[in-house]
């Protein structure tokens, strides 16, 4: 059973903590910083529309119902098709196209919470923004919100088992974090610290961590430079029924 708390705003990790808060019924946030929610936020600011699958899904029927087309493999573009998890592809998309992006973190904490009410995709890029979203919620019902770090994943899985805590993503759920002024978990209130006592060292801190050297090393510096600019945009991706769209109080139920 999830455990049930007093305070409005909470942090988890990865798949487990996105079933828990789908259980208790809160607002919840995917933070996949290095790429799902980063490329997600992108997309939506140019009014495009994201379909997020796991690998078990079949991503190509999705996309053949939808109208849409299949995100590749960030090697992939531009010879097997124009989009990936790299945030860049996402940079000229046009309004209105649909694309189905797999990806074992962020897409798949999106998948495990889509029947939610409220569900958001958070990013550096647009941390203010959700911020915002869910604070017109919160004013307006009696619902928590808990801020989802999905974490990276072992290949092989380790002792620990799969999931690799993900610095950047602690850093991505404390921006949202910081910026929601409502009673915060020790865990939250943690993450929302350490974002304000890094947000000048943004751009460095991803740069060197793990995930951003990993993307670095394989020649997708600009995946890292993009994803570690802070609120550059102004648009909180919202799950509507399969997919991410831009979130309006009124479409979205808020009055």
């Amino acid at each position: 059973m999830p455990v049930k708390t007093s305070y409005r705003c909470s942090l988890a990790w990865g798949r487990h903590g996105v079933l828990q808060a789908t259980q208790r019924g809160d607002i919840v946030v995917v933070v996949d910083i290095l790429s799902f929610s980063t490329a997600t936020a992108v997309a939506i600011q140019q009014g495009a529309f994201i379909y997020p699958c796991t690998y078990h899904d079949d991503a190509a029927a999705l996309a053949t119902r939808v109208g849409g087309e299949v995100a590749v493999r960030r090697n992939e573009v531009p010879h097997k098709g124009r989009f990936s998890l790299s945030p860049p592809t996402f940079l000229q998309i046009e309004p209105g196209t649909r694309v189905v992006v797999e990806s074992p973190n962020g897409a798949t904490c999106s998948r495990y919470a889509q029947q939610i009410q409220f569900l958001f995709a958070g990013s550096l890029l647009n941390a203010q923004a959700v911020a915002r979203a869910v604070a017109e919620i919160i004013e307006h019902s009696t619902l928590n919100v808990t801020v989802i770090a999905c974490g990276e994943r072992w290949r092989p899985a380790t002792e620990d088992g799969e999931l690799r805590v993900a610095l950047e993503d602690f850093l991505g759920a404390g921006a949202i974090l910081a910026a929601l002024p409502y009673s915060k978990s020790p865990d939250a209130q943690v993450s929302a610290s350490a974002f304000v006592h890094s947000q000048d060292q943004l751009a460095s801190l991803l740069w060197n961590c793990e995930s951003g050297q990993e993307l670095c090393e394989k020649g997708f510096a600009e995946d890292v430079r993009l994803a570690s600019q802070l609120d550059l945009y102004t648009t909180a991706p919202i799950m509507n029924g399969d997919h991410f769209e831009q979130f309006r109080s009124s479409r979205h139920g808020i009055h």
